[in-house]
């Protein structure tokens, strides 16, 4: 299995391309570059050269996207979730060389040039440097002098902002409390994070679903950003904080002098504890960095009008007569491989509808695919009590019992979290925000069998998290939705 079987199917395809017919081409490339990877421990670079031709060669940008998405998706999100120090080192090789290829095209002189203000003129320097802040991004700095300005990258996605970016909020101005804190991320930001008024966000979108220039134009804008708010006479009174971020392609590409950069090698460093949860590992982390410090859970600071109108309903819903309100969540960010099935979701709320007084509060999604399958779950349950309303609309007073189904933004879903009993919902964002505003949460993980990638991501909160770990790649299945529901109704009587 070598690169040059793919040669001749790439050659006749680019000249007569059809998305149809590249998608499953760059599919087995990615797939065979892993093959030789995990079972043979060969760097096959002529698989990634393949995708990254793929990912560049035509004027129409959606023929582009069957070898981006390749890459992401199958190369590079393999190599991310293991959590493993190998696979940290192999993913900068593949990024690394990814950016090389790009930077020596007509389209990518911009990046070229870029890099080249970094002194990064070549493959061997970017690998150098992120190699060297990997190997060495838990040393204590006692030299970094207190900060006027600390400059933090978001995750990109919610549910890693809330357990890894607000526990470095917190524990950088516990650190350094006169430094003002500026996080850059995108617009939803604000709805979880805007109620705090020592944190600044500055908006930049990132595009996960993009092609490879569009990604890396992500990072010249953060680039763009950063050099307004650190000009070169007030660079030595900023620092950057890193916590492993896609703004950066995770390190690899460059934002800031390296003497004011402090990069959190999440995913993988065989010193660090095997079982930590991603929140308690920043912690960790920080400790090593800055010194032993509090630790801190991660937390939300919610918009006060979310807060006061999910207030008002639940304490309605509480006056109506209702003894326990339960919210759930159904979305996965994207990744299917993380849900079970309708019939699993209709049993579980079927399941705690037949609690007395219980109301479910169900979060309708957002999206034609998710607000269709919410749909349906509400049209099963016709027959009962049943609210389907926007969260502005929300009354004062509803059910003693049954489901209200709710349209709402991450803010608002998670304010109503926030005036519940309890939370259930698949691996997803808002696991870690139940879990950060301290309400009993149940989690339904499914899409991995890789315990350190589930221990990693164990929502981290004040009190009770649970896991109830469901087998979806084994074949034939090994759970039946009865099994799973009996497990999520066990775990919340322990």
């Amino acid at each position: 299995m070598r690169p040059e079987f793919y040669e001749g199917k790439w050659a006749r395809l680019r000249e007569r391309p059809t998305a149809e017919a590249l998608k499953p081409l760059a599919k087995q490339i990615a797939l065979s570059f892993l093959d030789e990877y995990f079972y043979n421990d060969r760097y096959e670079g002529g698989y990634i050269r393949l995708l990254c031709e793929m990912a560049t060669a035509f004027e129409d940008d959606a023929l582009n996207l069957s070898g981006a998405g390749a890459l992401f998706g199958i190369v590079i999100e393999s190599l991310c979730d293991d959590f493993e120090e190998l696979q940290t080192e192999t993913y900068n090789r593949v990024m690394c060389q990814v950016v090389t290829h790009c930077r020596t095209l007509p389209a990518g002189a911009w990046l070229d040039r870029r890099l080249r203000d970094f002194g990064m003129d070549s493959y061997e320097s970017l690998f150098g440097r992120i190699e060297t802040f990997r190997n060495h991004s838990d040393a204590f700095r006692p030299d970094i002098r207190p900060p006027k300005k600390i400059l933090l990258l978001s995750r990109v996605t919610i549910g890693a902002d809330v357990a890894i970016t607000s526990v470095m909020i917190q524990r950088l101005k516990r650190t350094f409390p006169e430094a003002e804190i500026r996080v850059i991320g995108g617009a939803k930001l604000d709805q979880i994070f805007g109620g705090n008024p020592d944190v600044h966000i500055d908006v930049f979108d990132y595009s996960r679903r993009g092609g490879l220039f569009e990604r890396f134009r992500g990072w010249e804008a953060v680039l763009e950003g950063i050099g307004r708010e650190a000009p070169p006479d007030l660079a030595r009174e900023v620092i950057l904080v890193d916590p492993d971020s896609r703004l950066s392609q995770l390190g690899v590409l460059p934002l800031i002098g390296d003497d004011q950069y402090l990069f959190f090698n999440s995913r993988g460093k065989d010193s660090y504890p095997k079982k930590m949860s991603i929140s308690e590992l920043t912690n960790h982390w920080l400790d090593r960095v800055f010194g032993e410090g509090e630790f801190r859970f991660p937390r939300v600071w919610l918009q006060k009008d979310d807060l006061d109108r999910a207030a008002r309903f639940v304490e309605g819903l509480r006056a109506a007569g209702c003894g326990r309100v339960i919210a759930i969540n159904f979305g996965v960010g994207g990744n299917s491989r993380k849900r079970l099935s309708e019939a699993f979701e209709r049993r579980l709320i079927a399941t705690l509808l037949e609690e007395p007084r219980t109301v479910v509060l169900l979060d309708k999604g957002f999206g034609e695919e998710e607000l269709g399958r919410t749909a349906r779950l509400m049209a099963a349950f016709a027959d009962r009590p049943l609210l389907d309303i926007p969260f502005a609309a929300l009354p004062d007073r509803a059910m003693t019992g049954g489901l209200a189904g709710v349209e709402c933004d991450i803010g608002e879903i998670a304010a109503l979290i926030s005036h519940s009993d309890e939370f259930i919902g698949y691996d997803s964002a808002c696991q870690h925000i139940a879990a950060a505003v301290g309400v009993p949460t149940y989690t339904v993980f499914a899409g991995s069998n890789n315990t350190r990638f589930i221990r990693r991501w164990h929502a981290c909160g004040p009190v009770r998290s649970e896991i109830i770990h469901v087998d979806t790649l084994t074949h034939p299945p090994m759970f039946d939705d009865e099994d799973v529901v009996a497990r999520i109704i066990d775990a919340r009587r322990v």
